[in-house]
Parts: C-alpha cells; structure tokens; sequence
C-alpha cells in the first residue's frame, strides 16, 4: 500500500493497486462520523464506438451507459437499495459525458455496504426480459426530459456546438436508440468498461486505511476477471467551428432561457497541463460573471438576468466549452450587452484586485470542499480519469498569475466560436 502525503492540506492518501487492476483509495478523515464510498468506471455517454485490444471494432447505440447503469441495480435476489438500507446506507449512481459512478453514503456497517457496492456492480444480471421492461422505463425519463426547459437549453446549446462529437447525444440516448439496446450488447459494454483495470474505488471518512484494504483484497482475491486489452476509444473528426450559431426550442415557459458559451478547439492537453487550464479558466469565468462581478451588476440592474445566472466551463482532452446564462426577458438584447461589456475587458484585460479577490474565493471554495466527503470523492474521481491529481489543486491557485488568466482571456472568448440556446414559448 501507497502513502501520499499532502502536507499543506494536512490530508494523507493511502492508495493500493490490486492484481485484477484495480486502483482502491481512502482518505481518512479523523472525527468524521460520515463515510462516503464512490466505485467508478470510466466510461460514459461518450464512449459508444471502440476498439478493445486484439478484438474487433465496435459500435453500440447511443445511451447504453446510462442504461447499463440502470441495469445493475437489478438482481435476481432483490432490490440493491433495500439491501443497502438494511445496513444503514443510502445509495445511488449517476452516468455522466466521461464516467459511471456508483454510491453509497452511511454512518456505520461499512464493511457489509461496502461489500454489497463490490458485489452488485462486479455481478450483473441481464434478461431479455428485464432489458425490454427497462426500455419502456428509459424511454418515459427520455420524454419527461424533454419537457424540462433546462435541460433543453443546456443539451441545445451543445448541440449547436458540435456536429458529430458524441457529446452532443443526450446522455440517455433517444427513444429509438435505446430500442437498439439487447443484453448481448450490454454485456459486452460490460465486460469492456467495467473491468477492474478500467475501475477505481474511492473510500473517505472515519475509517481505518489498513482495514478497509483488507477488506477490499479479500473481496477482489474472490472473484475471477480474465486479462484486458487497452481500450481505444474512437471519435469522428470534429471542425472547430460551431455546428449553428443559434438553436431556438420553443416549449411553454414564462420567461425565455438563454444559454450561450464559446467551443474550443480540442489540443493534446492532459493531466497537470489540462487541470492547469481548467483552473485558470475558472478563475477568468468568476471575474466576469460572478455576482461581485461588473458585468452581472450591470445585466442585473438592467432586469436582463435574475439570480438564477451561471456559468460553467466543462474541460477534457477530447472536448472544452463553456456556459452562460440563465432566465431572461430578452435573449437578443442579453446577449448584445454581453458582448458590449466583454469588448473593453477583452482590450484592457482583468484589473489585478478583481483576480485577486477571485483566486482567493476559489481557494476557499476548495478548502471549503475538503469538509464534504462528498464532494471529494467526486471531485477526486472526476479529475484521476482526466490524468489530474484533486489534491495538487490549491498550489496551482497559489501560483497562478493574472497574465494567465488575462492570456486565457482573450483566448477563449472567439466570437466565431460562439453558440447560443434559446428556450421560449411559441408568442416569444
């Protein structure tokens, strides 16, 4: 076993690598009553054309991630969130663009929820008949989607981004995609994607290192996995320029939605070089439109924008972009200001105390997270399946500079590369 030490975060990582492949990590955190397990794969919506090493291409139906996570909560002894609940727990699981997590959150019998997390995940239980009644469940989510306005104004904004990258699907997939679905499909999904090479468990709470890898071994040493191959993900070629500049849906919502953010052309960066990015671009992002910001005072006082305004900025090695926006009354007028505001900072750069005032409010934040078991376990997951270490992130805040932010700047707001979402009713 593996010991990190993060000494100016006063946090000690025990970290073992299992025969199967398998990568377990706990953090323990003294005093903490809470525990908090993550087991993930990497493997999400994204991932639906590959090439296993020494097998054929393949190519499965769009949303087969998120059906497959549904999948494994099914077993044919019972219900996997009763057992869970029987021990004190409560689980659940997510799909995402990049990764499939599965979850549990208790206060005591980790051992025995542990084990359960192992099990259900590593033993899975397809039917032609289950898998058909799943279609008919997914399908309903699907349609009850549809008529969110905010997932439409964020999953229309990407689609007007990309033109063939698979980010662009909607994590679920389409009605008539999911019908494609069969459990020999899933299967081989499976035995793909969740291999434990592919895997990692994440462990952080009042536990003891030692004790939890013991438990682990045990569990892994009982359980058979044959060799596995690399995983050669394949995605088609994507231009760099936005697939349309504006996508307009119209359901029935009492003020319009406006989303619109800036695509960027997909490089090589990974690892320290891509969590690098991904910070200083954060810190750029909350100078400009935070609350504290100038631009949101001014959109605010001009009753453009209300307190539901964000922005994100979502990065990886095959895709980045960002979102902003929120509820407006007027999508046209928002986004003409924005850029009426945007031009002179775009000339004159960040001013040094705006930079400052943010950097230190993202330290915080992350200092802050370091008290949500949470929160770390998927903030950790998320960045180690980027090549990123979580733990390294308050030092590259520290020695960030404003000429960073101010060169991100001017780099990332290309108004060619620029889409819009709008969400209005049909007499908006």
């Amino acid at each position: 076993m593996e010991t990190i030490r993060y000494e100016s975060l006063n946090e000690t990582l025990y970290v073992d690598r299992l025969d199967n492949g398998l990568t377990v990590y706990v953090l323990p955190k003294k005093g903490f009553q809470k525990t908090y397990a993550t087991f993930s794969t990497k493997y999400g919506s994204v991932d639906n054309h590959f090439r296993v090493e020494g097998k054929e291409e393949v190519k499965v139906p769009d949303g087969i991630a998120h059906f497959l996570e549904h999948k494994m909560f099914e077993e044919p002894t019972g219900d996997i969130f009763a057992t869970f609940a029987s021990h004190g727990a409560s689980a659940n699981a997510f799909t995402s663009f990049d990764r499939t997590v599965y979850l549990f959150s208790a206060t005591g019998h980790i051992k025995e929820n542990l084990t359960t997390l192992l099990d259900f995940v590593q033993h899975p239980y397809f039917t032609d008949e289950n898998v058909e009644k799943e279609k008919g469940i997914i399908g309903q989510e699907i349609k009850m989607y549809q008529d969110q306005p905010d997932w439409r104004v964020y999953f229309g904004l990407i689609e007007a981004m990309y033109h063939n990258h698979p980010v662009r699907i909607d994590i679920a997939g389409t009605v008539e995609s999911i019908a494609e679905i069969t459990k020999e499909t899933l299967y081989e999904c499976y035995h793909t994607f969740y291999h434990p090479s592919n895997m990692c468990l994440f462990v952080v709470g009042g536990v003891d290192p030692e004790e939890v890898m013991q438990w682990v071994r045990g569990n892994q040493q009982a359980k058979t996995f044959s060799p596995q191959g690399s995983i050669n993900r394949l995605f088609p070629a994507e231009p760099a320029e936005v697939k349309q500049e504006m996508k307009t849906t119209v359901l029935p919502v009492s003020e319009p939605k406006c989303l619109f953010g800036f695509k960027e052309v997909s490089g090589k960066l990974e690892g320290d070089a891509l969590l690098r990015k991904e910070l200083v671009t954060a810190v750029m992002m909350d100078c400009l439109f935070s609350q504290s910001s100038a631009i949101y005072q001014t959109l605010y006082e001009e009753n453009l924008i209300s307190d539901n305004f964000g922005f994100s900025y979502n990065c990886t090695p095959g895709y980045s972009f960002s979102m902003i926006g929120g509820d407006t009354r007027d999508p046209e007028e928002l986004l003409s200001r924005v850029k009426q505001l945007l031009t002179p900072v775009l000339e004159k750069g960040i001013a040094e105390e705006d930079f400052e005032r943010c950097r230190r409010k993202k330290m915080g934040g992350y200092l802050r997270m370091l008290n949500s078991p949470e929160a770390m376990a998927n903030e950790f997951t998320s960045y180690l399946f980027k090549g990123s270490d979580f733990f390294t992130i308050l030092p590259k805040y520290e020695a960030m500079t404003l000429q960073e932010v101010n060169e991100r700047l001017r780099d990332h707001f290309q108004w060619e590369r620029m889409a819009v979402s709008v969400v209005r009713n049909a007499q908006g």
